[in-house]
């Protein structure tokens, strides 16, 4: 039976960027750590190949600067980086449909060339992979985790094709979900918003000039987030019911809606990508941290997309985890004794449970038809965009360079 010292049930985004910050870490103490994912991907170099209908993630400026850390951000020789197919984001106009008054954040006022970036995921995950290749890590694809089973100094993981292995630590990133929480007896605290999210990509008339839109009623946000190219990635919040009839209508006819709901601040919307429908849930697992086990990314919790936080909040949990492994090693632990999981958890409940609630409560805010709750949530947003510090703030904590 194969040992390692971590074991990364996961390939995706978030388990991707685990293995690749873990890096000096496997060169310097020699780490086994083997990543079993159950897709086939091949990390083999491919031609990269931008498709207008790709999904896209917005990355804030803090996990830019992680992913610089970890030579991902920028090209050279050796390794593709990010920002060849990142579109900055420079201002977030945030306002209410229909009422006066907005908030305007902008990278100028932050002193920053961005607020953020939005890159598409394919990119990301082509990235991550030609790093993976690089490095000394057993690769076990495609593959399952059928059965997890705790023993002493770690756990044993049983593989769809009979094959097992043991992990001093065995960190869960195989999505929201996972089915080895439910193995393992981890509950999850679930409230479902009634709502999904219809996400897309379009074309536009005019140049966006780098600016991401914020639009909120009381039956769901409209987000829009540049692109590069005169294109903008789509997030419409609405109820099941009536997304089902968007989706029943021609790209003409959902495009005249999109139009009428949003304006014509960006000229008018001449195209529409494939679109998809996610129901959207707030789900936390009860437990993220164990002796000898981690759960990260969406499988640790999934929230609203309105604040875009989703994938920031999971890198930093990744840098976590990488932060916390890497003192535990300096001082001759293991990686995955119960006070290096415990230290772990400690870096994140504060951050996991700010973020959390900020995006909660936007969706709660806005979600109040009330006529003068409208009038105060306006007031609100004139306030923030006169009170420079505290909108200073706030947008320091949302570009994830401050908790």
């Amino acid at each position: 039976m194969e040992r390692f010292d971590i074991a990364i049930v996961g390939g995706g985004l978030v388990g991707a960027s685990l293995a690749a910050s873990l890096s000096e870490l496997i060169e310097q103490y020699h780490l086994r750590v083997v990543v079993i994912e159950a897709a086939a991907i091949s990390l083999e170099k491919r031609t990269w190949q931008p498709s207008f209908d790709q999904r896209s993630s917005a990355l804030a400026y803090g996990t830019r600067l992680h992913f610089e850390r970890m030579g991902l951000w920028q090209h050279n020789d050796e390794q593709a980086g990010l920002a060849s197919e990142a579109c900055p984001i420079h201002q977030v106009h945030i306002a209410e449909r229909g009422r006066f008054g907005a908030a305007r954040l902008n990278d100028r006022e932050m002193g920053t060339e961005a607020l953020g970036y939005v890159v598409p995921n394919a990119w990301m995950g082509q990235v991550l992979m030609q790093r993976m290749a690089t490095l000394p890590l057993t690769w076990r694809c495609p593959a399952r985790v059928e059965q997890i089973t705790p023993v002493q100094d770690g756990h044993q993981l049983t593989l769809d094709n009979g094959d097992t292995l043991q992990a001093g630590l065995t960190v869960l990133a195989d999505g929201g979900r996972s089915p080895l929480k439910k193995l393992l007896g981890i509950e999850s605290a679930v409230h479902d918003y009634q709502q999904s999210a219809l996400i897309s990509t379009l074309e536009i008339s005019r140049p966006h000039h780098g600016v991401a839109y914020e639009r909120f009623d009381a039956r769901g946000p409209m987000a829009l987030l540049p692109l590069n190219g005169q294109r903008m990635a789509l997030v419409w919040t609405r109820a099941p019911e009536r997304l089902a009839e968007l989706e029943s209508l021609s790209d003409a006819q959902l495009l005249a809606e999109i139009q009428r709901f949003f304006g014509d601040r960006l000229g008018r919307f001449t195209r529409i990508g494939t679109r998809s429908i996610y129901p959207l849930q707030l789900v936390q697992a009860r437990e993220q941290v164990r002796p000898h086990l981690a759960v990260l990314g969406n499988a640790a919790h999934s929230m609203h997309p309105v604040a875009g936080q989703g994938f920031n909040l999971a890198l930093r949990g990744v840098i976590d985890l990488r932060d916390a492994l890497e003192k535990a090693l300096a001082q001759g632990l293991r990686g995955g004794e119960a006070t290096v999981m415990h230290d772990f958890e400690r870096r994140r409940a504060l951050d996991r449970d700010v973020m959390v609630k900020a995006s909660h409560g936007l969706v709660e805010l806005f979600g109040i038809d009330n006529p003068l709750l409208s009038h105060a949530r306006a007031l609100g947003l004139i306030g923030l965009n006169l009170l420079g510090p505290i909108r200073r703030g706030l947008t320091r904590r949302a570009m994830g360079i401050e908790r």
